[in-house]
């Protein structure tokens, strides 16, 4: 169980819960009737997350 805990670093929880969110915004939101279209608003949005979660989250 410590090994699992060790795996879990705050990074990895950020990037988890920003993918997810980015995940649930794409799909709702996004019909642009191209994959390459979707899949780069996709990534701008998870880029996008991601940079206010670690802005607001306290660095260790």
């Amino acid at each position: 169980m410590t090994k699992v805990r060790s795996l879990i670093t705050p990074s990895l929880a950020v990037d988890t819960a920003t993918l997810g969110s980015a995940l649930v915004i794409a799909e709702q939101l996004y019909r642009f009737h191209s994959f390459t279209l979707e899949a780069l608003a996709f990534l701008a949005t998870w880029y996008s997350l991601r940079k206010i979660a670690t802005f607001f989250l306290p660095r260790h």
